[in-house]
Order: C-alpha cells, then structure tokens, then sequence
C-alpha cells in the first residue's frame, strides 16, 4: 500500500512540472504578445525603430527615434486607461508590480484568484507596449503563480504545498522569461523574505524553471538574453567594483524613497479628492508623457535620455553594454527612468520592477566605468566598461529586491559570461550590506516567523512563556489619535511615522477604535476620527502569551493587536504590539534558552 507521503510528493513533482509547462507556455504568449503590441503601436504607429535586447552591434545600431513625438502622450494615455480599467475593474489585486502580490500571496492566503493571471497578462501588455517604465518579470511572476494556486486547488493539496507552488511559480515565470532557470529557482526561494530562505521551494522551482525554460527556448532561442560584445576585466579594477555597490545602493536607496512617495502620493491624491480609481494610472502616465516631450524637445542628448527611460529598457542595456551611449545619457538615464517607474507603477499601472532596476543599474554602472576609465584609462581600458554595466545591474537590483545570490546568477545568465562572478560579488555585497531593511518589494517580511506559511513550525513553549507586557511597545511611544482629530491628521501622521494605522484612544487612555490611512477614504478636512475608525478590535491584556496573540493576528491576518487593561468595564491601553515584536521576543528568548544549555 502506498503511503500518504509517497502520494503527497508524486502529487507535488507532478505539479511542479505542470507549473513548469504553463510557466514556458504562458511566458512564451505574454512575450509575443508584448512584441506584437509593440510593433504595431511603437512600431507602425509611432515610427520608432527601437533598439532590441540580444541585437547585432551592427543590427542594433540601426535604431532609429520616433517621427512624431507629440503621439507618445495620447499614446501612453491611452494604454494607461486600458490597463486601469481592466485592473480595478476586474482584479484589483494586479495593479502595481506583480511579484509584490504574488509574496503577499504566498504569506497569507496562499491562494490567487483565477482570473487574475489573464488579467495581469492583458493589463501589463497595454502598459508596457504603450511606453509605461515596467518589465514583464513581474507579470509573468504572477501569471505563473496564479497558475501553481490554480493547479494546487485542483489537486487538492495541502496548503503548505499549494504555498510551495505560488514560490515555484514565481522563480519559474522569473527564470523562463529572462531565460535564466538556475537563476529563477533560487530567486523562488530568496526573494520571499529580508533574512530567510525558502528552501522547501528549491527542489520544485528547479524542475518547474528547467521545464518552462526548455519550451520557451524552443519556440524563441536558448541564446541569452543579452549580446555580449569585447568584455574584460582585471583584478587591479576590484576595488573600483567595491566602489560601484556603494555607488549602486546610494541609487539604489533614493530608488526606493522616490519610488515609495510616488505610491503614497498617488494613494493620498485618490482618497482625498474620490476620483476614480482606474483613472490613477493615466495621471502617471500624462506625467510621463510631458516630460518625454519636454526633454526629446531639448537636445539630441535629452531626446536619447528620455527613450532610454521608457517602455522595458532592454534595447538600452544592449546599448550600454555595446559601449553606445554617451557618458552624458549614460549619467541622467538614471534619474529619469526612476521618475518614469515611479509614475508607472506608482500610479497603479501594471508590470513588473525588474526590468527598469536593471536598466538604472546598467546605465548608472556604465556611467561609472565611463568616468573611471576618463580618470585612469592604464586600469580601466574602455572594453571594461560594459563589465560595470553588467555588474551595476547585479549590484543594483541584488540589494533593493534582497535577493543577492538570484541576481547574481540569473543577470549572468542573461549575458552568457560566467567569468563575471568575482566582480560581481564584490559590488552586490556591498550594495546589499548598505541598503539594509529597505526593499522595492513591500510584502517581503523578515524571516520565516512571521509568514502565515509556517504557522505552528516554531518552538511554541518560547512564545507561551513570554508575556505580553514584555514584549509590547508601551502606549507613552505608540502614536496614537484621539475621537475627535480631524481625519486630516491621518495622512500627517502617516507621513511623519510611515505606519498606516493608528490606535483611537481618550486623553485617559481608554481604546475606543483603530484607524487606518483605508479606512479615511473620502473623509478629510474638519470631520472626526471617530466618524470613520474601526470599533470591533482584537485585543489582549499584558499577561496574555505571544503565542496566543500571533495566532489571533494570524486568524484575522493583521500585523498589530492593542494591550488593555480592564478598569470599571472600560479598556484602557496600555501598549501596543506587533508581528516584529513577537519575532524579536521569540529571537531573544531562545538566544538566552540556548546560552542556558549550552
């Protein structure tokens, strides 16, 4: 008689290659279906002969800009429009970058609505095939994705397998897209977490990205994504390659800030004024559109600066890595593009951040091995600057995402040139070392303990032990807001704290609600908190065991639980504490149990 387990990993390895064969097909459709898209609108309708990735230097330097270049605002409007009707009209959660919300599915519910990888795949070709800044990593991410939950449910497996093929899917959508399976697998497993690895995700992303690699190699190539033209490098040039993660996570950390305040501006601008939802995007995108015709308008210069700051980048990285760009584009590229990404996603359009992170990468490394071998040409001779390139990709991307082994690996499959390893290495430490806890995708969570997939793994006598007066934050430090604050206070102290919900109490103490930056939709200017908060609360009392109040949190799935102590039947607060706080406490407590044995 075979035995549940036996069933439960052939259940398991056969849905792994099922992910596998819908990763390659369903890649393989959304690719041609981008390259249609832009043929025909970029292409015929626009005039632009736009550089493409794993082009000929010869071939690639037959592009050519736009005839018209007023038609990119109607143009870019328009695909905007598209894109956020079909998103909020039919599946909110496919807005933004798709990798996001494929995590955040995989650490709560474990599920992904059915419709969502047709939508993501049809709202993200308007986008990027209309000059929106975005990559098709992230869609794909979530396409393949939705498709292990879909494939999970009908297997009827368990949810901590059906969570397994939400992480295979993304590492195989990542890995069959960029043609990079090795690279996608590890990534299924690292770009969960800030400090963690899934290592239950290895085995079935592995067979799920050699599989989606192998039929999408076979209808479009199995050369790399990247031409590599004369590259070299020394080992005199290693410290420079140190020098770049610095400059990298310096870009990459204002990367971030500017790419967070766009969301949040675009949120606040949405519930103060109540227009309508699915006109976000086009406001980001008219942004977008003046400003490419404002700079192709200047100089020759700014023109090349605002192409290369528009639609997926690819065809720019092949450039930078041809050594075809000037040292004047290669310096501003930068900064545009994470204006352009941060009105694109920011503004709720859909596709990915991949993309666009490697083209800031490649362009900010290009601009930096340009300067240097001006400076010292004896130690950087020119044919080492598209190695700066490269590696700023690696570097740039490996820290803000936190997935520094996948990037490595997977940016060095796109060019085909392993022997990029040790400077690689290098720069993308360093970079991950100085962008710390920031991160470009917002459900990564810091480790294992506080992801819903592995509830109830964990020693669960540290946490009955650890009461939760030693672990709360005291009400003296928690912000707070009382019954009769403006709504408006809502966003000011959003901004100045970074937390979206705020506990409602009296001038004594006693909780009356919660509120949070949601729950103030279209309730600003001189109306009350207490017209809008929430009044059916979790709470617990300081004796209460952390292990008990995760798992109220883990049932209602919210990140925060309000301290009480009962007094003449009211609850006055006495502190607050969070899903960190439980995970610092837990950290501690088995340090010093571990030190008691040892």
């Amino acid at each position: 008689m075979v035995s549940a387990e036996v069933i439960l990993f052939r259940k398991t390895i056969g849905l792994s290659i099922l992910i596998g064969i819908i990763s390659g097909f369903g890649a393989l459709l959304f690719f041609e279906g981008i390259k249609f898209a832009n043929q025909i609108i970029m292409g015929d309708i626009w005039g632009y002969r736009y550089p493409v990735d794993g082009m000929s230097a010869e071939m690639i330097a037959s592009w050519s800009p736009p005839v018209n270049i007023w038609m990119f605002l109607p143009i870019i409007c328009l695909g905007a429009l598209a894109s956020g009707f079909l998103v909020y009209r039919f599946a909110p959660e496919a807005e933004g970058h798709g990798t996001d919300a494929a995590i955040a599915a995989f650490h709560t519910t474990g599920r992904i609505r059915r419709r969502i990888p047709v939508i993501k795949a049809l709202a993200s070709i308007c986008t990027i095939a209309t000059g929106g800044s975005a990559g098709r990593e992230g869609p794909t991410a979530q396409i393949a994705a939705g498709f292990g939950s879909i494939a999970a449910d009908i297997l009827k497996l368990p949810d901590k397998e059906r969570r397994i093929a939400i992480a295979a899917g993304i590492g195989a959508g990542i890995g069959t897209i960029f043609k990079a399976p090795l690279g996608g697998a590890i990534l299924a497993a690292e770009i969960l977490y800030l400090r963690d690895f899934e290592s239950d995700a290895i085995v079935p992303a592995f067979l799920s990205s050699i599989i989606g690699y192998g039929i999408f190699g076979y209808f479009e190539g199995y050369e790399p994504i990247f031409a590599k033209g004369d590259l070299s490098w020394s080992v005199p040039e290693i410290p420079l390659f140190v020098l770049l993660g610095i400059v990298c996570a310096i870009v990459g950390i204002g990367y971030l800030e500017i790419f967070q305040r766009s969301r949040v501006f675009f949120r606040d601008i949405w519930i103060k004024y109540n227009l309508p939802i699915y006109l976000k995007p086009v406001m980001g995108a008219a942004c977008i559109g003046v400003l490419v015709i404002v700079l192709a308008c200047l100089s020759h210069e700014t023109f090349l600066i605002a192409l290369g700051s528009i639609g997926s980048g690819y065809g720019f990285i092949q450039l930078t890595v041809y050594n075809m760009l000037p040292l004047s584009v290669l310096l501003f590229i930068p900064l545009v593009r994470i204006l352009t990404t941060s009105l694109t996603i920011g503004s709720g359009g859909s596709g990915g951040v991949f993309a666009p992170g490697l083209t800031i990468g490649a362009t900010t490394g290009g601009a930096f091995g340009m300067v240097m071998h001006i400076l010292i040409p004896h130690i950087v001779p020119l044919s080492s600057v598209p190695v700066f390139a490269i590696c700023g990709m690696i570097s740039l991307f490996g820290g803000i995402s936190h997935s520094p082994i996948a990037c490595l690996i997977m940016i060095i499959e796109m060019v085909g040139d392993f022997s990029l390893f040790v400077p690689a290495m290098g720069a993308v430490a360093v970079s991950v070392i100085l962008v710390g806890n920031r991160t470009i995708y917002g459900s990564q969570i810091s480790n294992k303990t506080l992801s819903g997939a592995h509830r109830g793994e964990y020693d669960s006598h540290v946490l009955q032990v650890i009461p939760a007066k030693d672990a709360m934050t005291p009400v003296e430090r928690v912000v707070t807001l009382t019954p009769e604050d403006p709504c408006s206070k809502i966003l000011t102290l959003v901004e100045e704290s970074t937390h979206y919900g705020f506990p409602v109490i009296t001038p004594d103490n006693v909780l009356v609600g919660f509120v949070t930056l949601k729950d103030s939709k279209g309730c600003w200017d001189n109306r009350k908190v207490s017209t809008v908060m929430m009044t059916d609360l979790v709470t617990s009392s300081p004796d209460t065991d952390l292990e008990s109040i995760l798992k109220d949190m883990i049932a209602v799935d919210i990140g925060h639980v309000p301290i009480v102590e009962i007094q003449d039947d009211l609850p006055y607060m006495v502190g607050l504490i969070t899903r960190r706080d439980i995970t610092h406490a837990y950290a501690t407590k088995a340090q010093q149990e571990c030190k008691y044995f040892l």
